[in-house]
């Protein structure tokens, strides 16, 4: 869609994310830096209809904005900034703030910087939107799957993921490894799919030292909605002082082995049905093409 706003061409999906967060009682300058938006018109018809956050409807929220107000310009920032935040009208601005003095110009080289990085910042903004639209697209496209596309999805996941048998090395054991909790539920529902009783499968996790390891175990266990019994010890990796690690922080849980005993036969299935898929894919490539 083109618009008066040239490059917000999504303005609907801009509208609907900058609504949700008006709701989750972002200020207009949250909104603003959340979607990386400084033109005020925009994002005045981005929030049109959306009422402001409770405390601006306090009895004191004029005085509340002008003490705010007046904060900001101490900090430096222009009318048009303040607005952005606040959501009132230059000419209250003016008038809370007319005794302070004015922000320090900025160099001609720097404000040409600053303005090359605002429109890296709105052009960011719009692939952001346009990635997002396009992830969201091709996930609804998906729909239900069938036995058969999960079986097959199945098979390609453990063939890239878990543990193979090698002519020197004897594995025929099925084994899943993977940090990825979403990779987890699928490989399970997978597991599901085949008749595979839950009492057949040992899970192990598997995390460095720096880690909040009785974190990881419990989130692991919830995920997986296993009984305590059925992990075994956790395995815990030293930590190299000399290694730069960039797994690290609150979200960081290791990764989760998932064993399935008893599964030699299991595993001599995926692997021949991994097989079948190699044989059946170049075909199948051909007599489909669009």
């Amino acid at each position: 869609m083109t618009t008066a706003f040239g490059r917000y061409a999504d303005f609907e999906s801009l509208r609907a994310q900058a609504v949700e967060l008006r709701r989750e009682g972002l200020s207009r300058r949250g909104i603003r830096d959340r979607l990386r938006i400084d033109n005020n018109d925009l994002l005045n018809r981005l929030l049109e209809g959306e009422p402001p956050p409770e405390w601006t409807k306090r009895p004191n929220a004029k005085d509340d904005l002008r003490a705010k107000a007046r904060e900001l310009r101490l900090q430096g920032m222009t009318y048009d900034q303040i607005q952005v935040e606040l959501g009132c009208s230059k000419s209250s601005i003016s008038l809370w703030v007319r005794d302070l003095p004015k922000p320090e110009r900025r160099p001609p080289a720097e404000q040409a910087k600053l303005a090359s990085r605002k429109r890296w910042e709105h052009e960011n903004a719009i692939r952001d939107a346009d990635r997002q639209r396009t992830k969201r697209t091709a996930q609804e496209a998906i729909g239900r799957m069938t036995a058969r596309e999960l079986f097959i999805a199945g098979v390609a996941l453990y063939w890239a993921e878990g543990t193979k048998d090698k002519p020197y090395d004897r594995r025929e054991l099925v084994t899943f490894v993977n940090s990825d909790p979403s990779m987890i539920l699928v490989f399970l529902a997978w597991l599901d799919l085949l008749h595979v009783d839950g009492g057949r499968l040992r899970y192990c996790v598997m995390i460095h030292e720096s880690a909040d390891v009785p974190r990881a175990e419990k989130y692991w266990a919830d995920l997986v909605g296993a009984a305590p019994e059925a992990f075994n010890k956790t395995s815990i990796k030293k930590h190299n002082p000399r290694t730069v690690r960039k797994n690290v922080g609150a979200d960081y849980r290791g990764c989760l082995m998932v064993k399935v005993l008893k599964s030699a036969d299991l595993y001599r299935r995926i692997e021949g049905s991994w097989y079948g898929i190699v044989g059946a894919a170049p075909a199948a490539g051909r007599e489909n093409r669009a």
